[in-house]
């Protein structure tokens, strides 16, 4: 059996499991077991597969099969043109979230300032922001130590390692500091919303960093609330939330005294990140 083959397999069975992505989904799961490329591969179609390299791409889809996501299987999900080791500890970095690095990049670059990340998960957020601001410096935090040896793993994969100090807390135990920014991507799904998820997340990723409660919005609340005590003044909030959560969100910050500057719209004009200003 050659490449193609192997490929098409994949493909084939993935399909049938009406998994959309089923043809790049094979060609990474089969990257991975390679360890080449999926352009290597795509170039050499017609290179003979081992045994032990069918065996292993086999297992590998059976996996996908039972909905499990591949930055889990391959261990690895790209975000901002960067690769972070993720696992079932740590939620799977998406895409709109790189339209809230985008623009907080715009806001502060050349400027040197203090960050903190909010349940920073994987780190990807503050990895890539201070990626790109080479003169500031953050914290991470997060309440699983699990998800925050990933943070760390990928700091030092990413040579931030000296920017950011990462701790097992939560937002209400900081005490004595103060931040030019907060940045969040809290849970904000609603409990009783959980059980319509896909499969692929509610089997999968971490519930504690999807749940937020009645409203979905009681870390948010949380956040927002803390925010006010360790931001500087003019300091900002940018928080990203959940679909049809942006009226609810912008009426607690204002009573919190945050100005909103800016709302990000995803992929599907859903406003996903709110911006905000500490006037008080």
């Amino acid at each position: 059996m050659n490449a193609l083959e192997l490929l098409n397999s994949g493909s084939y069975k993935l399909q049938k499991q009406k998994i959309k992505t089923h043809r790049i989904d094979s060609e990474i799961l089969l990257s991975k077991v390679l360890n080449k490329s999926r352009e290597q591969i795509l170039i050499r179609l017609n290179q003979n597969m081992k045994n032990t390299e069918i065996f292993a791409f086999d297992n590998l889809i059976q996996r996908r099969l039972n909905k499990e996501p591949v930055a889990y299987i391959i261990n690895e999900k790209e975000f901002w043109s960067k690769k972070f080791h993720v696992n079932k500890n740590t939620l799977i970095p998406r895409p709109e979230t790189e339209l809230l690095v985008e623009d907080l990049i715009k806001i502060y670059k050349n400027k040197n300032i203090s960050l903190l990340d909010v349940g920073t998960g994987s780190g990807c957020i503050i990895i890539s922001l201070l990626s790109e601001l080479s003169n500031s410096k953050g914290v991470g935090i997060d309440i699983s130590s699990r998800a925050l040896k990933i943070a760390k793993q990928n700091a030092l994969l990413h040579k931030v390692e000296n920017k950011i100090k990462f701790y097992n807390k939560s937002i209400i135990k900081l005490f004595n500091c103060k931040f030019d920014l907060i940045v969040s991507n809290p849970p904000y799904i609603d409990t009783k919303n959980i059980k319509n998820l896909d499969d692929d997340i509610k089997k999968y990723e971490p519930l504690i960093a999807l749940n937020g409660g009645n409203d979905g919005l009681d870390v948010i609340k949380k956040v927002i609330y803390k925010a006010k005590e360790i931001l500087k003044i003019n300091g900002r909030l940018a928080i990203e939330i959940g679909n049809w959560q942006s009226n609810k969100v912008s009426k607690e910050l204002k009573i919190n005294n945050f100005k909103i500057e800016k709302y990000i719209k995803d992929y599907k004009d859903n406003t996903r990140c709110l911006i905000s200003k500490l006037i008080k």
